[in-house]
């Protein structure tokens, strides 16, 4: 029987894995391939548990292989270095988010919207240039072509940067590029969970006045009185939403929930704009009278581009931005799931990688 390329690997490697759509993870060895003249190879410390984890080795998008390891939110320390390497040195602080390889070639790429390329391979799931399977940073140790890593500044905690890998840079790109990164702007924050926290954080920073949308009344404490949101506004009380009509220059949606979003529009004003960063797995019902009557926008937006996501590392080091976090052990992990499952989490679970590992082998 021929070899599946990935055993052929020269790096032995552990970590946690799904192996049907049940979603169970349990202890799985594995290998990486050899570093190569332009990779990096890393000591993962922490990975964060994102909801696209959940989604993905449940395969309720269709689209999972078994056996995979999760994990895109992934930090660590350089042990290896390749010959042509320019970026890093053995003992720096590497991030690798949802990306480890592009064409590098094509009009997005060359706009260093590498997120946005057809043949974009994500972190963990995707088949590789060498034909093998991608798998992610629920394991001890990562190899990642230089481009697609990230320098951690040393004033970042580690655990709490994790998940700026994808959370915060999945937040802050259309903040950025949808021009609602200017001071004094008003930006709705649809959702107080992982994405949705560090969007008013990011939005904070910017100068924003932020108004957190939630359908749970019991967030608003947490909102305003620990996050700094400056308002709270219940979407289902029909009053708050009237009386906040008109007022917003653009929301950020971070909900992966079926939902309506013709009340979100009533909240913007003329050419304002709606961005949509959750996935629901139902389509959504778009108006088009509040829209044409207000030539306002419904956009979506996906992670950002390697450029953009050091700028995000680099911008949340100096401004102290970091994601609110419950440390758990390996052996938690399909625990946290079941958490995540409920929104039983405050505000993203990051595994402790390198000591629970050692405890599981």
């Amino acid at each position: 029987m021929a070899k599946l390329p990935n055993e052929h690997h020269s790096k032995t490697a552990f970590g946690w894995a799904a192996r049907d759509s049940s979603g169970i993870l349990s202890p799985f060895n594995f290998s990486r391939r050899a570093t190569g003249d332009k990779d990096v190879t890393f000591k993962v410390l922490y990975c964060g548990i994102c909801h696209s984890d959940l989604h993905f080795i449940k395969n309720e998008w269709g689209n999972a292989s078994y056996p995979v390891v999760p994990g895109h939110e992934i930090v660590g320390v350089v042990s290896e270095v390749g010959s042509k390497v320019q970026k890093f040195k053995v003992g720096d602080k590497v991030g690798v988010g949802c990306m480890v390889g592009s064409c590098l070639s094509c009009d997005a790429c060359e706009k260093s919207l590498e997120n946005y390329c057809p043949k974009m391979i994500l972190t963990y799931g995707s088949t590789y240039y060498d034909g093998t399977k991608t798998q992610g940073g629920y394991s001890d140790i990562m190899v990642v072509d230089e481009h697609f890593a990230v320098r951690i500044p040393d004033n970042m905690p580690l655990d709490a940067t994790a998940p700026l890998l994808c959370a915060g840079i999945t937040v802050y790109s259309p903040l950025k590029y949808f021009d609602l990164d200017k001071p004094g702007l008003h930006i709705g924050v649809v959702g107080l969970g992982g994405l949705g926290h560090m969007a008013v954080k990011f939005g904070k920073a910017f100068g924003a006045k932020v108004t957190v949308i939630s359908t749970s009344p019991n967030k608003k404490d947490e909102a305003v009185n620990r996050l700094g949101a400056d308002s709270f506004l219940v979407s289902r009380e029909p009053e708050e939403m009237r009386a906040a009509m008109g007022t917003m220059d653009g929301i950020i949606d971070t909900v992966s929930a079926p939902h309506a979003i013709q009340p979100l529009l009533g909240l913007l004003k003329s050419q304002g704009k709606l961005v949509l960063v959750g996935l629901p797995e139902k389509p959504l019902e778009l108006p088009a009278f509040p829209l044409v009557g207000g030539r306002k926008i419904v956009a979506g937006s996906c992670i950002g581009g390697m450029k953009e996501t050091q700028e995000m590392i680099d911008f949340a080091a100096k401004h102290g931005i970091k994601s609110d976090i419950e440390v758990v052990a390996i052996h938690y992990v399909n625990t946290a799931m079941e958490r995540l499952l409920k929104s039983d989490v405050r505000y993203r679970f990051v595994i402790d990688i390198d000591n629970s590992l050692k405890a599981a082998l």
